[in-house]
């Protein structure tokens, strides 16, 4: 039923308490029913176009030429100025550079590579579920979620294995909660890691990721060891926060939904879908970016050149229009087109590597039949960059029942 006839709710997209003890989704279906090309006035954040249905967030994905990348792709403080990964990292950048910085990286996220690595993924995830058993009581997000993307993308750019334990401890201190401060120099911390790792990888190139960028030309240049330093980071981030906090937040669904998850267990076969639909639940990147470059009308609203345009995944995903009962929870769910992980140029160059990452993770946990409970109640991301659990105290146990929760 259209919420055209309700009282409007009150709209606020950019309060961080929303994702962490609210429900956006009131907000988005009403967006989607009655306004959504949404012009959202200013906060502490500039004033912004809000895209909330599915249509319109994937017809703007796909034009790159009219909702442009190149200066910035979060909403920020305007007292902040311009992001420094503006026009110069993979996320950041419009064609024609972002395609050749495309094309330097492409090659290590294809399925061919993906494959080669998923012998020792499988190992990684074996393990991670073994401590995960022998302690019986962790974190999922930090002590099992985290470690297994973080472990892979630091062996493709050629991290050394004894600082891949120093890198957990700064992305769990940079991503996790606690004091803002501590955040930024852990961050800063990651940022001057790199640009010692890009200096050594230009002197002496190996086969990783790093070296790749370091010894890179773009545009009949070579890349700056700022840029290099800056894609670093951004490969790091885009290859771990996203699928550490999809897939806490995809075993907090099937935990709550323990019938999906007797499914699972009943036919492994529904893995793949399983993951699909996870993606598309969790929806981790809560809003994207774009800036309009031309003027451009939108469903009778007129968005002008220097415009901040938003593209909210969670209601896309959600939206009634694509997706049969899209507030259901469905492992089996065919066909399942989300848009989790972008769409057009800037189409998530992980995806493969994040939908096997979850596949051998949730397969450990399947096969060996390991019980699942909640130790606690979880604690959402207070933010309005992505959204998923914080933290989430469980109880593992080896060869037990499917999980159960109680919220």
């Amino acid at each position: 039923m259209s919420d055209g006839t309700r009282e409007p709710p009150r709209i606020n997209l950019v309060d961080p308490e929303l994702y962490a003890t609210g429900d956006p989704y009131v907000q988005w279906r009403w967006l989607r029913a009655n306004a959504p090309v949404y012009w959202h006035e200013p906060t502490d954040l500039p004033g912004f176009w809000a895209l909330t249905s599915y249509a319109d967030v994937r017809a703007a994905y796909r034009d790159a030429e009219t909702f442009s990348s190149a200066r910035g792709i979060l909403l920020r403080p305007a007292d902040h100025g311009a992001d420094p990964g503006g026009g110069r990292t993979l996320a950041l950048t419009d064609p024609p550079r972002h395609r050749e910085l495309r094309k330097l990286v492409d090659e290590w996220f294809a399925v061919r590579s993906v494959r080669s690595l998923e012998s020792e993924m499988q190992d990684v995830a074996r393990r991670v579920i073994d401590e995960a058993v022998e302690r019986e009581r962790c974190d999922f997000v930090t002590d099992v979620a985290a470690r297994v993307p973080l472990y892979v993308i630091c062996k493709m750019m050629g991290v050394p294995g004894q600082e891949w334990e120093r890198l957990f401890t700064l992305t769990s201190q940079a991503f996790g909660a606690g004091d803002p401060m501590a955040r930024r120099f852990a961050h800063l911390e990651i940022m001057g890691y790199f640009e010692a790792l890009q200096a050594e990888k230009a002197k002496d190139p190996a086969d990783d990721l790093v070296s790749v960028l370091a010894t890179a030309t773009v545009e009949g240049a070579p890349l700056s060891p700022e840029d290099v330093i800056l894609n670093c980071d951004n490969l790091l981030v885009g290859g771990t926060e996203n699928t550490r906090i999809a897939a806490s937040g995809g075993m907090l669904a099937l935990l709550r939904h323990p019938g999906q998850w007797r499914l699972l267990l009943d036919d492994p076969g529904l893995l793949p879908s399983a993951v699909e639909e996870i993606l598309r639940w969790t929806s981790t990147a809560t809003h994207i970016m774009r800036t309009a470059t031309r003027p451009v009308e939108l469903r009778g609203h007129r968005i002008e050149a220097g415009d901040r345009v938003t593209f909210w995944l969670p209601s896309a995903n959600r939206d009634e229009s694509v997706f049969d009962h899209p507030d259901e929870f469905d492992v089996s769910r065919q066909p399942n087109r989300h848009l989790a992980l972008g769409f057009g140029e800037h189409f998530c160059l992980g995806s493969v590597l994040a939908r096997m990452e979850l596949r051998l993770l949730y397969a450990e946990i399947v096969k060996r039949s390991i019980r699942v409970e909640l130790d606690g109640a979880p604690t959402m991301l207070s933010s309005i960059v992505v959204n998923g659990p914080e933290r989430m105290p469980v109880k593992f146990s080896a060869g037990g029942p499917a999980p159960a929760v109680f919220n």
